[in-house]
């Protein structure tokens, strides 16, 4: 019960920091508003304001929200302005704005979630400690659980710089660049007693995890200390990684790296959660960076049904000038919903198993 609690918070809170993004710029543009939601559904508590007439309401799923504006799918555009209805000859409808307005509205979901998971990394790398990429101590088999091999290239004081091609400047991109990377033997460039060196094919161990083999970085590194410079710089670091590993997630699960089974919905996202709030405040508050981060990453993709494909036909109008019809982008955002709706579905159910067996 606790976990569902927990759970519930963490998805309510950024679900409403995603819409509030959304609303807050659509009423600054003056964009017509029907309804401000938390959640899907049956309205549990609805309120309308006498001020605005805007309806405000938290439903029953808390798997998401919206911020209902006329003409988000070009009904009331200048081609459509004879609508017979009470948004017809509206000038504030969405449809009616400009191109730039409707794309800044659109997008400032996603930037909350992802500004918002920068401040919390912030908050976070202040009470935890950092490290940076010098080699400082080799773990003992004992406390690895298996054997220790990166120590037959790598030496200690090493400094790396690189690993397989791409730079790293702290223990975290070092951590998955090994994570990513170390499953077969990697080029290393290192800065040993003030000169730069590749080592070819040093080998970490391996660890298998959903069927896939990732590396396992076998040695401590140095604590950076920690000031307000080095706080801002490794949160920035931090969250820009966050970044990067989702859309490099996304690759490997086209490439086929990683399998459907890697993939989690909000019941697999719930037990994570749970998980990390039994191991305190600060790892609860990691993975809510990590989920609001890539909440707003995933929203930003190319997909019907998702900002990123309202941004994108935004993009193609300001380009040629024309408007999508209203038709067409009903259909593809129809049929882009009913797919991702199918795919959540989908990934629920693995998720349920999986939690029973």
């Amino acid at each position: 019960m606790l976990t569902v609690i927990i759970s519930i918070l963490v998805f309510g809170f950024l679900i409403f920091i995603h819409e509030f993004g959304h609303y807050i710029t659509a009423r600054i543009f003056n964009v017509t508003i029907e309804e401000f939601s938390i959640g899907m559904g049956p309205r549990i508590v609805t309120w309308v304001s006498k001020k605005t007439n805007i309806r405000y309401s938290i439903s029953l799923l808390p798997i998401g929200g919206f911020v209902a504006m006329p003409g988000e799918n070009g009904e009331y555009n200048d081609e459509n302005s004879g609508a017979d209805d009470k948004y017809a000859d509206d000038p504030n409808t969405f449809g009616k704005k400009p191109a730039w307005q409707r794309f800044i509205i659109t997008s400032a979901g996603a930037a909350v979630n992802i500004i918002a998971g920068i401040l919390a990394m912030i908050i976070l790398t202040s009470y935890i400690n950092i490290g940076n990429t010098e080699v400082a101590q080799f773990y003992t088999e004992e406390e690895l659980g298996q054997s220790v091999t990166s120590n037959e290239k790598l030496e200690l004081y090493d400094v790396i710089l690189e690993v397989d091609g791409k730079k790293v400047k702290i223990l975290d991109e070092l951590s998955y660049a090994i994570m990513r990377k170390g499953n077969e033997p990697v080029d290393i460039l290192v800065e040993r007693n003030g000169e730069q060196i590749v080592i070819k094919d040093v080998v970490f161990p391996t660890e298998v995890a959903e069927g896939q083999d990732f590396g396992v970085m076998d040695f401590k590194v140095r604590r950076v200390e920690k000031t307000f410079g080095t706080v801002m710089r490794y949160s920035f670091r931090k969250s820009a990684l966050i970044i990067r590993m989702c859309w490099e997630s996304i690759y490997d699960l086209i490439t086929g790296r990683y399998t459907i089974a890697a993939v989690s919905g909000p019941v697999g996202i719930s037990t994570a959660i749970g998980s990390a709030a039994r191991q305190g405040f600060m790892s609860l508050l990691y993975i809510t960076v990590l989920i609001s981060i890539n909440l707003g990453v995933m929203n930003l993709l190319p997909i019907p049904a998702l900002d990123g494909g309202r941004l994108l036909t935004i993009i193609i109008e300001m380009i040629s000038g024309k408007k999508l019809p209203a038709k067409i982008e009903g259909i593809i955002n129809g049929v882009g919903l009913m797919l991702l709706l199918g795919l959540s579905v989908l990934i629920m159910i693995k998720d349920v198993f999986q939690l029973i067996f």
